[in-house]
């Protein structure tokens, strides 16, 4: 069922985030993402809180990322790590060309 959800949720074309609310780094990672212009359904903020296995579902990102922790930052298919690595490739204006690699923007 994690798994599932998880696999759900990532899309080739798309970016997904999996965040906790009270998280700081996951709103920065909202913050810095939501300057750019996603074509409609392209961007999703999936808040692991409202779910009934979110230790399963971290847990699971441990086993297939190597970190438990939020924001889990997928672009396309293909996690890139949580917000320090999202800023990373911003800083080095490889982001947006990777937003539209995937056809996100």
């Amino acid at each position: 069922m994690t798994q599932e959800f998880v696999l759900s949720k990532i899309k080739s074309d798309k970016v997904a985030v999996f965040i906790k609310p009270s998280c700081p780094y996951c709103r920065k990672a909202e913050k810095l993402l939501k300057k750019y212009s996603f074509k409609k359904g392209h961007l999703e903020f999936i808040d692991i809180t409202t779910q009934d296995d979110m230790d399963g579902i971290q847990d699971y990102f441990q086993q297939t990322t190597g970190a438990r922790t939020v924001p889990r930052v997928y672009i396309g298919e293909v996690c890139i790590g949580g917000y320090t690595d999202l800023d990373a490739l911003e800083e080095q204006g490889k982001l947006s060309p990777k937003l539209t690699q995937i056809g996100a923007l």
